[in-house]
């Protein structure tokens, strides 16, 4: 385990991410979503994300009534503040968002005070908790203003109040993510999909940034949206068609991991995980058998000669681990 910032709230080094117990894309059912989060517990997994924005407040729902099973001291959870969820009973269903359940709600973007504790108060009351112990702004990409000027002086509030241990953002870029480590009192931030095999922005601001700083960060996307699980033909990365110039990178990289034993998926989780700023690694599961891998994968031993080939290859940088 280790502990978010200076906040004294620990993770474990893989986490479950709840977007696919949601109904990300497909319908999960409630059994196999239970099941999902019993298998991480099992694999000792003792960190869980969730948000709002995961169907429609359902992944929350779920989570939550999953977690009862367990004592509360033992586990750590996330949410996210800046989607407010609004009736709209609207026809049809969510799928354009990426949800498969039905459009019973809307999202409003609201970074406002009131906003963040309004959304707040409604994701503890679908978790079943009196608390949640990290809240994080979700995607304030165009609403940086707003979100600098008013969420992130609320989240501090409500951490100051104990309602929250600790605070950050979660985003898919690095720039804004950097600019809260370096311009706030954030504890932890959520970088989805700048730090892979694929993409190693986040080393050239965040990384050194939240070192200097002391801030954790939690890695998302270490699969880039698939093409690193399993690069083939119409693998997704970033959630579209994989340009054919990534998908023949990923294909070498799997080439090389399985030249020395081991997969892609366990070279690209080590990947992740080894960085002296990295507190977590979020993984999405949406069955017990898809976190069962995970955590296989997770534990698997990549050899150096590994990590030497691949850099040799210029596939990967040589100062991942500063």
């Amino acid at each position: 385990m280790s502990a978010l910032g200076r906040s004294g709230v620990e993770v474990s080094a893989l986490a479950f991410g709840a977007a696919g117990i949601g109904n990300l894309y497909t319908e999960v059912g409630e059994g196999q979503a239970h099941e999902a989060v019993a298998a991480a517990w099992q694999r000792g997994i003792r960190y869980f994300d969730t948000a709002p924005h995961y169907g429609l407040g359902l992944s929350e729902r779920r989570l939550g009534a999953a977690l009862r099973n367990f004592p509360r001291a033992q586990y750590t959870v996330s949410t996210k503040v800046g989607r407010r969820l609004e009736p709209a009973d609207l026809p049809g269903d969510d799928l354009a968002n990426g949800f498969a359940v039905p459009a019973t709600w809307r999202r409003v973007w609201d970074f406002s005070a009131d906003g963040i504790r309004r959304t707040l108060e409604a994701s503890l009351e679908r978790l079943g908790l009196d608390r949640v112990d990290v809240a994080y702004l979700h995607d304030p990409d165009d609403h940086a203003e707003q979100a600098f000027r008013e969420g992130y002086p609320a989240l501090a509030k409500l951490r100051g109040e104990g309602v929250v241990g600790a605070i950050g953002a979660g985003m898919n870029q690095t720039a804004m993510l950097t600019r809260f480590v370096r311009e706030t009192d954030v504890d932890v931030v959520l970088c989805a999909g700048r730090y892979t095999l694929l993409d190693h922005s986040a080393l050239t601001d965040l990384l050194p940034a939240a070192r200097e700083r002391g801030t954790s960060v939690v890695i998302g996307g270490a699969f880039n949206s698939g093409l690193l699980a399993d690069p083939r033909s119409g693998a997704t990365y970033d959630y579209e068609a994989a340009p054919q110039e990534l998908l023949d990178r990923a294909l070498r990289l799997k080439t090389i991991a399985e030249h020395h034993g081991t997969t892609l998926r366990a070279v690209a989780l080590a990947f992740c995980a080894a960085h002296l700023a990295i507190a977590s690694v979020l993984v999405g599961a949406r069955s017990a058998s898809e976190v069962h891998d995970c955590a296989d994968q997770f534990e698997a031993t990549v050899p150096e000669a590994c990590w030497r080939d691949l850099r040799q290859a210029g596939l990967l940088p040589s100062e991942e681990l500063s």
